[in-house]
């Protein structure tokens, strides 16, 4: 697998259930890479939220905001141990939930402190947007069987889902690959991850892209 020498900091995003965690340890252990995971389950009030979305909204966006915030600061430092950077979330991406979920002055709030925060942090080389059915996110959320998601329901899945394809439509901070990863297993198929691999680090990429790939059944 062949890498491109531009790309050093490599960023993977997807809805709840994409499976960019995973992709991203994958591309941790073959680029011998830093790993940046966001930190979900220290968040002490994500379970109550996913209960009870309008009362426990702010406190679970102020909890990510400024636990993100304090991983994503630690990258302007850099690392003497490897070229390589990889995460599996992006720190903009915090818009998403918050436009979603908080309103009035919560939201007044979040608006004011969100660019002080983001203005001078580390630009990813590459953004991977898992894009995938509202399905495919229901039947992985399931398959893994996470206590703390046993609350989402499918039409917050829709919702989010939206969200994302808005926020990713009209995202130009950073070059973007887009992947239709409905039908297809990185996970457990070594020629699928491969294929992607092969996609993050092509030389001729435009700015923005969209890779579709050969659909295999999973559902």
């Amino acid at each position: 697998m062949k890498e491109n020498p531009e790309i050093k900091y490599i960023v993977i995003e997807g809805v709840i259930g994409a499976g960019k965690t995973t992709l991203a340890e994958k591309l941790k252990d073959a680029l011998k890479a830093e790993f940046i995971q966001e930190q979900f389950e220290a968040n002490p009030f994500l379970e109550k939220f996913y209960n009870d979305r309008k009362r426990f909204a702010f406190q679970t966006q102020m909890f990510f905001l400024v636990n993100r915030f304090k991983q994503q600061e630690q990258l302007n430092q850099g690392n003497l141990f490897t070229d390589y950077l990889v995460s599996d979330y992006l720190f903009h991406k915090d818009q998403i939930f918050a436009y979603l979920n908080l309103n009035g002055e919560e939201l007044k709030l979040y608006e004011s402190i969100f660019p002080q925060l983001a203005r001078n942090l580390r630009k990813p080389d590459l953004v991977v947007y898992l894009q995938s059915s509202v399905d495919r996110l229901i039947y992985n959320i399931k398959k893994r069987g996470r206590k703390i998601e046993r609350s989402v329901t499918r039409s917050y899945i829709e919702e989010l889902s939206e969200a994302y394809n808005h926020f990713f439509f009209h995202f130009n901070d950073a070059p973007l690959l887009i992947v239709n990863s409905t039908q297809i297993d990185f996970v457990n198929n070594d020629a699928d991850f491969k294929e992607l691999f092969t996609q993050i680090f092509r030389e001729d990429r435009g700015w923005i892209e969209y890779f579709k790939p050969e659909p295999r059944r999973i559902l």
